[in-house]
């Protein structure tokens, strides 16, 4: 037993390894699709970034899926089609507060999402969640305030806009959940890219109509067409290798490595910006994540003692 056992261990224990690098990789990667953002906000609207981001992933992604042989097709167009429109709005409000936020700082009030999705998951799929968590949730919020209030006092009312994008990618997590059942992972990632399209085409149209600055479209040059297909790039394959990520590891060990993009937005946004984040930014960074990974272990805890069939302390 002990000489078939040790390589069936060695062989789980590599695929969790292998698991968690995509995902590190992952996450240090997709950060430079926001400073590529950032590099456009000067010329082009947060609008039509947002729709060459998801023009170009969804022409990337889908040969993967049909070379992979992964389904198309899906029994809930019309979920994905809120999911869609969750994604987009989302993306727009963190390109338009990366105009003038510096990528940390943008991220950091952005990584109160988990914790959001943490009530929306209690509200909306009647998911189960104890004073211990919702304690975590209000300290996160408090961190994000921490963060706000500075970039509030230097660039306004764009402080809060990342704050917008958190809480519809929640939304958009939460709709994901309920719409996953047997469905494969990039499917439902390709799905929600079309109808984030279509919905940002028409926001472009009604842009074009209004010249609202936001969502006005205009022609890009060669070099912004560059740069929008190399953001759909990184979008695309960031998701890839999240999808690979967890068909090595499960949800709870590669969770933690989330935060990573922390590390990498602050990398980049002090390279190519020399921005970098105050001492009154890290802590109310510090909190967010901190309140972030008690409210993961304490779900990864409680699990356990569910699959035990005792109360977990």
């Amino acid at each position: 037993m002990r000489t078939t056992g040790t390589p069936m261990k060695a062989r789980l224990r590599s695929d969790v390894e292998i698991g968690m690098l995509l995902m590190a990789f992952a996450m240090l990667l997709i950060p430079g699709i926001d400073a590529i953002a950032k590099l456009l906000s000067a010329t082009v609207s947060p609008a039509q970034i947002a729709w060459g981001r998801f023009v170009f992933q969804t022409l990337l992604l889908l040969p993967v899926i049909l070379l992979t042989g992964r389904p198309v097709r899906s029994a809930r167009l019309g979920v994905h089609a809120c999911r869609g429109a969750l994604i987009a709005t989302a993306i727009v409000l963190l390109f338009w507060a990366l105009r003038y936020l510096p990528i940390a700082n943008a991220i950091a009030i952005f990584f109160v999402e988990p914790l959001i999705l943490t009530l929306f998951s209690a509200l909306f799929l009647r998911e189960s969640v104890g004073a211990r968590r919702l304690v975590a949730v209000a300290v996160g919020l408090i961190g994000a305030m921490i963060v706000i209030r500075p970039s509030w006092e230097a660039f306004g009312w764009a402080a809060v806009l990342p704050l917008g994008t958190a809480i519809c990618f929640a939304g958009y997590l939460t709709l994901t959940r309920h719409a996953a059942g047997n469905e494969d992972v990039l499917t439902i990632q390709l799905w929600a890219g079309i109808f984030a399209a279509l919905a940002l085409s028409a926001v472009l149209i009604v842009g074009g109509a209004t010249g609202v600055e936001v969502i006005v479209p205009a022609w890009p040059t060669a070099w912004e067409l560059g740069m929008l297909g190399a953001l759909g790039l990184i979008a695309t394959v960031g998701h890839v290798l999240i999808a690979l990520a967890f068909r090595h590891a499960s949800a709870s060990i590669l969770a933690p490595f989330q935060y990573l993009e922390i590390f990498s937005a602050t990398v980049l946004g002090f390279v190519l910006f020399g921005d970098f984040p105050d001492a009154v930014t890290w802590l109310g960074t510090s909190i967010i994540v901190a309140s972030g990974l008690y409210v993961f272990l304490r779900e990864r805890r409680l699990a356990r003692y569910s699959v035990r069939g005792i109360e977990a302390p």
